[in-house]
């Protein structure tokens, strides 16, 4: 078959981050005026401040009447604020109502890179000026930036945030960012339960790699460190227990929870020792295992390594070696902007595309007729000079994702699906 056309999103294409998509048709900015004019508070009748919006199946009856929905303002005594002293992974505490610890272990993963958080938050929105009740944030969905405007309504029991929220408590971002996030996914209860990779994908629009971590390649590690020194986004997780339940096993880490990578290193006592910076969404609640915060290990490294690296504090992020790593966690997912980092030089660059196709009844043919499905043609480029004997040397990383036209998420069906890819041998080539 012939080669598809490529999808390139122009930098003011419909879709674009300077033309997003309006979710739900909202426009911020018209409605945003129209409140100030009128001087009123925008309450949003597409995402309503009722039990519709929690969902089912999250909260009983009898935790579901003690529910009140509350304006910021409503909740503190001092002056709400969206973000207080920047933003950062040590604002927020995951809520005990909401198990959505794989949605905010990328948000810690994001928050420590700017130009991506100013893009998931737009710039000029506050409790102050031009205050109208309403915020609105970006999220990448399926090749297509989208805009999707919130009220600021969260819900509370005994006037108390009972999703997300900040540990100080006049800073709102977290909880109307999840609250945004909710609804593009259908309700609160949607977000129970998911991958890391999920949202990693949405706040950037970047190429995403999974690695079962018992079957990851040998230079995991190395991978990770040029990741870290790229910027590249990083989360993981743990097996599930016997109970399903997030039970906190002896040595501090959590059973069926994710975590957020957010440093990789190497000390030197004895030998070298490779070590991985982990984040628990909790807020708090760490690994005490070798290398965790009190660990006398900690003494027989370089007073530079010990400066650089240790931070004895309870607010959920902890160093363990490599070698425990691999033993606590099951899964890994990183999520790239451009996987350059895979090559280990500056001097090598990554171009991508993407091509949409769908499978019918008449085209989805399984392994036993995959002469049906969708075919896309790529030419692989020979790596240059640069960047041969990189860690990626077959020069090409292939991410498929899968769209659904059902908003709810926990509505959708857990389809599996794949792809094969083969070599077209020169004499072919041509057709």
């Amino acid at each position: 078959m012939p080669p598809p056309d490529v999808n390139k999103t122009h930098e003011d294409a419909v879709g674009s981050l300077k033309n997003p998509l309006k979710f739900l048709d909202q426009d911020y900015q018209t409605l945003h005026q129209s409140l100030l004019s009128k001087k009123m508070q925008f309450s949003d009748e597409s995402f309503p401040a009722n039990r519709s919006s929690i969902g089912t199946g999250l909260l009983s009856d009898k935790v579901m009447a003690q529910v009140k929905w509350k304006r910021p303002s409503e909740i503190v005594l001092y002056r709400p604020c969206l973000v207080v002293d920047g933003v950062s992974r040590f604002d927020y505490a995951q809520g005990s109502k909401l198990g959505d610890c794989w949605f905010l272990a990328s948000i810690g993963a994001v928050s420590s890179q700017m130009d991506i958080m100013d893009q998931v938050i737009p710039a000029e929105q506050s409790f102050s000026k031009g205050y109208a009740g309403i915020f609105h944030f970006m999220f990448w969905r399926f090749g297509k930036w989208i805009d999707v405007v919130i009220d600021d309504q969260l819900p509370t029991i005994n006037n108390r945030l009972i999703f997300v929220s900040s540990k100080i408590a006049t800073e709102f971002w977290p909880a109307l960012l999840e609250k945004a996030y909710a609804k593009v996914c259908g309700s609160f209860a949607d977000l129970h339960g998911g991958f890391v990779s999920e949202a990693l994908i949405d706040f950037t629009g970047g190429v995403h790699m999974h690695f079962d971590i018992k079957e990851a390649p040998a230079n995991l590690w190395n991978m990770m460190e040029s990741a870290f020194k790229s910027k590249t986004l990083m989360g993981c997780s743990t097996p599930r227990g016997a109970t399903f339940q997030n039970t906190v096993l002896p040595n501090g880490i959590v059973e069926g929870h994710a975590y957020t990578v957010t440093g990789v290193c190497q000390v030197t006592t004895k030998e070298p020792v490779r070590l991985v910076r982990m984040f628990n969404p909790w807020g708090k609640g760490e690994w005490t295992g070798d290398w965790s915060d009190r660990s006398p290990l900690w003494k027989t490294v370089s007073a530079n390594d010990n400066k650089n690296c240790l931070s004895v504090a309870d607010n959920g992020e902890f160093w363990m070696s490599m070698e425990d790593y691999t033993k606590s966690f099951k899964t890994m997912d990183i999520c790239c902007l451009s996987p350059d980092f895979l090559n280990g030089s500056s001097k090598c660059s990554w171009s991508s595309q993407y091509h949409i196709g769908q499978w019918t009844t008449e085209t989805a043919g399984g392994i036993r007729a995959i002469w049906k499905n969708p075919q896309f043609r790529v030419r692989i480029e020979k790596p240059g000079e640069d960047c041969a004997g990189g860690e990626c040397p077959e020069n090409i990383l292939v991410s498929l994702m899968q769209n659904h036209e059902n908003r709810r998420r926990k509505q959708l069906p857990h389809l599996f699906i794949g792809f094969f890819v083969y070599e077209i041998p020169p004499e072919a080539s041509k057709n």
